[in-house]
């Protein structure tokens, strides 16, 4: 006689000693070393910069990060959308005054609250915020969903799926909802205990695992989980003001990123690969600052090599228009446009800085046009 038993599986929660999380340190400290070496390399990069441009590096990284995080959940959002209420916001002056969807507004709110408030404590109340703020009608795409609370699981238990409808594969189930509030409790004291010997940024990988276990929300909780990361890694410097997205690193990674997520959830309370991940992966988002921070740095680093250049006033406002986000060839017409002057003073100016070696001749005759001297 066959006997035929259900396979049964250990989520990470269902362990006795959940959620006393445990790791390797021989393998974690090594890594956790080159992140903060390379955080404090950067954070001096940047302050050698002057203020606008400190300013314009960090609107560029928060819209990047803001845009990715909602990528790797399927959601596109405008960039601009996102840029001008960033800017707003922060008090940056972009010029232009665009109309910005309310759930964009709503995500942004999250992330800079995440950022900018970074040394307040985390309450039930501040993530129901952060929540609501993100699906302002009550729906996710055509689906109405529950805002403003935990889940109830009213319509069945919370389960990431895959799969043709009839053919699904369940890749983990979350806690039952009647247990939220106990486990959001001890997420959110674990959060707020100042007195916690954990490194920073290691605790910033506990969390966003942790959250992520939990599930606590219909909707929202890929996101809610890196804000909350983005919060605990502005603790670690100390700043709200961070100039790497570990969001868009994900975003580059996202299949192992949801592959070291199953496998994590139905394990052990034994987390050294999902660290070990976090980790190499925050290396990588620091060590690729540099494409988020280009345009900015390269501004620098001219004006720092044409520091003892003379220059009018003309000539200083259209180069660093140029440095910035400047659309298209630069030409005589366009020089005398911007500075509202006759083209004779603009070929004068350009002609000005060839001789000084700034702009360079480009193309002939109607083609003609002037490049800037990296």
């Amino acid at each position: 006689m066959y006997v035929e038993y259900a396979e049964i599986i250990m989520y990470i929660y269902e362990n006795s000693n959940w959620p006393n999380f445990t790791w390797d340190k021989e393998i974690i400290l090594p890594l956790l070393l080159q992140v903060t070496s390379k955080q404090s390399y950067l954070l001096g990069k940047m302050d050698a910069l002057g203020f606008d441009l400190k300013e314009k590096a960090l609107l560029n990284v928060l819209t990047e990060d803001v845009i990715k995080s909602s990528e790797i959940e399927g959601q596109i959002l405008n960039t601009e959308q996102v840029r001008s209420s960033i800017a707003k916001r922060l008090g940056i002056n972009i010029g232009g005054d665009i109309f910005v969807e309310r759930n964009v507004e709503g995500i942004v709110e999250m992330m800079l609250d995440a950022t900018q408030n970074y040394d307040k404590e985390i309450t039930k109340d501040r993530l129901l915020g952060w929540q609501s703020a993100m699906f302002p009608s009550g729906f996710s795409g055509l689906y109405r969903i529950k805002t403003g609370n935990y889940r109830d699981d009213s319509n069945g238990p919370m389960q990431v799926v895959s799969g043709a409808i009839g053919k699904e594969k369940v890749h983990y189930q979350a806690p039952d909802g009647d247990l939220l509030d106990d486990e959001m409790n001890k997420l959110i004291d674990y959060i707020n205990n100042l007195s916690d010997a954990t490194d920073l940024i290691i605790k910033a990988g506990i969390v966003h695992l942790w959250f992520v276990i939990v599930h606590p929300f219909e909707d929202g909780n890929g996101r809610i989980a890196r804000a909350l990361t983005d919060m605990l890694l502005a603790r670690s410097e100390d700043s709200p003001n961070r100039f790497y997205s570990m969001s868009a690193q994900i975003k580059k990674v996202r299949k192992s990123y949801y592959k070291v997520l199953e496998i994590t959830q139905s394990s052990s309370v034994d987390i050294t690969s999902w660290l070990q991940w976090f980790l190499e992966n925050l290396i990588l988002a620091i060590e690729n600052s540099d494409d988020l921070l280009k345009s900015v740095l390269q501004k620098a680093e001219f004006w720092q090599k044409n520091r003892t250049v003379s220059m009018n006033e003309r000539q200083i406002k259209v180069l660093n228009m140029i440095l910035d986000d400047f659309q298209g060839n630069l030409t005589t017409i366009k020089w005398a446009k911007i500075c509202k002057c006759s083209q004779d003073t603009a070929m004068r100016d350009i002609a000005d800085l060839i001789e000084k070696n700034v702009l360079t001749k480009q193309g002939v005759a109607r083609a003609t046009h002037y490049t800037i001297n990296y």
